[in-house]
């Protein structure tokens, strides 16, 4: 995929410093947006070396929930892949999971060249986050988990292989669905109590690139059984707790005041971030404000609180 490929609605919000890139991975090549710095070289910046952020996506998302991460740090270059069975890596195949995930954005560092980088993951990225700290600590720096990366607690009576359905709702359920055109698929969303309540172009541009055309019709992107595979792990996964219990890098733990449905209680209530900080006293942890799980990434008040943690992270 070139630039020239992208729908005018993704390129009108990924701006002149963004190019697509394809990583070869373990079966096959992983989809990658890169954000250049402005003014810079390869590996320079007037005389700074080039920072690098890489900027991982949640659980059925794409590379396409950073744009704004982007024009915010015009000096820093963004790494943003479609993860494993999303995006336009949806046909990687299986096994998934946070292993699988963890080696294949070490792989697209490597690729790209990038010794070492600031790891911004937000909702599953934040789980990848942690164990490629784990599995490769010589390639991260620091991390910024957003409203993702400490275990999730299902909620009371729920078994945690049905976690999926309890916690993410309407957006398990539209894996399922085909759609005749992305017209429909925006309506769809423009229904969502999350996100369509303040719809911007980068909505405009994230919903148009979630939709990949099938035999069956406009599906989007995410595979079911990447979902499947990857949600169990977010409770108890033995990587997860072994990144967490190994976690020997700088973090800051990020989080939103409402959830998937802009609900309250959040997927982080208080009660949840007195555990994890009790038990990583390390963890630098903050509350954004007037956001939920979407809207802390894809407006811009979000952005505006995230950046200064990314900052200090790459000037730690």
């Amino acid at each position: 995929m070139t630039t020239r490929d992208l729908l005018p609605s993704v390129a009108a919000v990924v701006g002149d410093r963004y190019r697509p890139v394809d990583v070869p991975v373990r079966g096959g090549t992983m989809h990658v947006g890169v954000w250049e710095p402005d003014g810079g070289t390869e590996d320079r910046v007037g005389d700074a070396p080039v920072s690098t952020v890489l900027a991982i996506h949640g659980i059925t998302s794409s590379h396409l929930a950073w744009p704004l991460l982007a024009q915010a740090m015009p000096d820093v270059r963004i790494i943003a892949p479609d993860l494993r069975g999303r995006g336009r890596s949806r046909d990687l195949p299986a096994p998934y999971g946070m292993p699988s995930h963890a080696d294949d954005v070490a792989a697209v560092l490597e690729a790209l060249g990038v010794e070492q980088a600031v790891v911004v993951g937000h909702s599953m990225g934040g789980f990848v986050s942690i164990v490629l700290a784990d599995r490769h600590p010589e390639r991260v720096r620091s991390l910024v988990l957003v409203d993702g990366g400490m275990p999730l607690t299902p909620p009371p009576g729920v078994a945690p292989e049905a976690l999926s359905m309890a916690i993410l709702g309407p957006a398990a359920d539209r894996l399922a669905m085909t759609f005749p055109d992305h017209a429909a698929y925006r309506e769809f969303w423009g229904d969502h109590p999350a996100i369509g309540a303040e719809w911007t172009e980068l909505t405009t541009a994230y919903v148009d690139y979630d939709l990949v055309a099938t035999d069956a019709g406009w599906r989007p992107a995410t595979r079911v059984e990447a979902l499947d595979e990857d949600i169990r792990e977010l409770v108890d996964g033995d990587s997860l707790l072994n990144g967490l219990a190994n976690l020997r890098h700088p973090a800051t733990w990020l989080v939103a005041p409402r959830g998937l449905m802009d609900e309250v209680p959040p997927l982080y209530p208080a009660a949840a971030r007195e555990l994890w900080t009790s038990k990583h006293p390390d963890l630098a942890v903050e509350e954004i404000a007037d956001v939920n799980h979407y809207t802390i990434v894809m407006l811009q008040r979000g952005i505006d609180q995230v950046v200064p943690h990314v900052r200090a992270a790459l000037e730690g």
